[in-house]
């Protein structure tokens, strides 16, 4: 993606720091929680299940594989109550060329993008038992031994992901997606490794796409 392995200077942050503009500092307390959210998502200590907030966000990689895929139609919930239906897509062993996350959020200063970036030059993005509730999911993708229609609660290609009995749900051993786009209400992940993580916080900054 063009702008996943951007940075603003001549140089750019060392390995796993964090790089804050001047404008965000009165936003802050509108983002320390997605901030938080996201190095708690890296250290791979976020439970699977937990309310969501009230804005889904974008990710984007170049190129996403996996040896295992299982996924099924699921409900995430906001603390107001409200159902967001989802496609939820667990993957055993994620590689990513890259990563991009961003998300849009009201403050009484205007509205702010929160943005992390990681990978690329700097080396894979990888992560196990990566679980992603996403409303859609655009790119170009191959499946190995894909077994499409089968049973959510006999999921078994990926460790802890299964759905309820009679729910449609798919699986594959094996899984290559180029040109990776989501718009999704959350994600979670184990032993979660951002090589040349980034973050940015700005008002009306640029999102992943």
């Amino acid at each position: 993606m063009s702008d996943a392995g951007s940075r603003k200077g001549t140089t750019g942050p060392a390995e796993g720091r964090v790089s804050w503009k001047k404008s965000a500092a009165v936003a802050l307390p509108a983002v320390v929680a997605v901030g938080a959210m996201a190095m708690v998502m890296a250290q791979g200590a976020l439970a699977a299940s937990f309310a969501v907030s009230g804005t889904s966000f974008q990710v984007s990689s170049g190129k996403l594989s996996s040896r295992g895929l299982a996924s099924y139609v699921h409900t995430d919930r906001s603390v107001d109550g409200k159902g967001h239906p989802v496609a939820l897509l667990g993957i055993g062993e994620a590689t990513l060329s890259d990563i991009c996350q961003s998300a849009e959020v009201p403050t009484p200063v205007g509205t702010v993008v929160f943005k992390l970036t990681a990978g690329g030059p700097a080396g894979n993005v990888t992560a196990t038992n990566l679980v992603i509730d996403g409303e859609d999911l655009d790119g170009d993708a191959r499946f190995g031994t894909a077994e499409i229609g089968r049973d959510a609660s006999t999921l078994d290609e990926v460790d802890g992901v299964k759905g309820e009995a009679g729910r449609f749900g798919l699986q594959a051993g094996d899984i290559e997606v180029t040109g990776v786009r989501s718009h999704a209400w959350s994600a979670t992940g184990g032993n979660f490794r951002l090589k040349g993580m980034h973050l940015d916080v700005s008002l009306g900054g640029k999102k992943c796409f």
